[in-house]
């Protein structure tokens, strides 16, 4: 039996008011069939808020480097959500990211929002249960959203869609800074961190990172907070940036994701690729069917 619709209601004012057990109520039911209804009882206007993607191969010091960005933004009086996007688990229920175990600092941290989302097989690294996961906590009065993807490559470059900025954060030597620039990854970077900068060769992957991308480069100890401040100053120099033609280039990502990933999910895709392997019709008219067609209810 599905709760009645003013639950969700009863939920949002809750999780407004402070309340972490309804906040992540409310997160797993927008990765659940009843996100529509979350999203329709938050209504209009969206509240925006503000986005900054991570990203980079697994060891590069994701999660210390977000634990230290938590902290400075915290410093500065903002609610921030953290949204780990795993992928495999479902949404955690608060139950700490597994490995992440640097950002237990801020575990009883009641304006602290940490959550696990699952990819549920989205070819991005983003979920798509994240859009709506991000508008539910800027409804709720989060400031700041750290949204930090799996990491493994061509894959990653969808964080771009929602974040602003996307920071890439490598390591010195192994041949990342050539590995990212193969995967994408440099072309999406609007800052790159250059993390464990206090290893030998950290010098010579900044020179070759410059060689690869115009973004601003930062050199970072995230264990030890070392250029943490270097990291938050320039991510607020690219913010004052934004304007809109970049905000709609955003949108207009994150619309061509979704849709992508509605598509790919469409039960009569199998059939139309059975028309086409079959020789009964070409893919170009399988597209056109796929993309005229009435979606089916899930």
């Amino acid at each position: 039996m599905r709760p009645h619709p003013t639950d969700v209601n009863d939920l949002i004012i809750k999780a407004r008011n402070g309340s972490p057990r309804a906040a992540g109520r409310l997160l797993s039911l927008v990765e659940s069939e009843r996100r529509d209804e979350v999203l329709s009882t938050l209504g209009l206007p969206v509240v925006n808020v503000r986005v900054i993607g991570i990203t980079g191969p697994p060891g590069a010091g994701k999660s210390t480097t977000i634990g230290g960005l938590v902290g400075a933004y915290r410093e500065r009086g903002c609610r921030v959500a953290v949204l780990a996007v795993d992928p495999s688990s479902p949404f955690s229920g608060g139950a700490l990211l597994g490995d992440r175990i640097r950002m237990t600092a801020h575990i009883n941290d009641s304006d602290v929002l940490i959550r696990s989302v699952a990819s549920r097989g989205h070819l991005g690294g983003l979920a798509a249960a994240v859009p709506a996961a991000i508008r539910l906590v800027g409804a709720i009065g989060y400031d700041v959203v750290l949204a930090e993807t799996v990491g493994v490559g061509q894959s990653e470059i969808e964080i771009a869609a929602l974040a602003d900025p996307t920071i890439v954060i490598l390591n010195p030597g192994a041949g990342d800074a050539v590995q990212a620039a193969k995967a994408g990854l440099l072309e999406v970077a609007d800052i790159v961190v250059v993390n464990k900068a206090d290893r030998e060769g950290a010098e010579q992957t900044v020179r070759d990172l410059r060689a690869e991308t115009q973004a601003p480069i930062v050199s970072l100890v995230a264990a030890r907070g070392e250029g943490l401040t270097e990291l938050v100053d320039a991510i607020e120099v690219h913010h004052r940036a934004d304007n809109r033609a970049r905000r709609l280039a955003r949108a207009r990502a994150q619309i061509l994701s979704l849709a992508q990933t509605r598509l790919r999910t469409r039960p009569d895709l199998d059939l139309l690729a059975q028309s086409v392997v079959d020789g009964r019709e070409d893919p170009y008219a399988a597209a056109e069917r796929l993309l005229s067609a009435p979606s089916r209810p899930d």
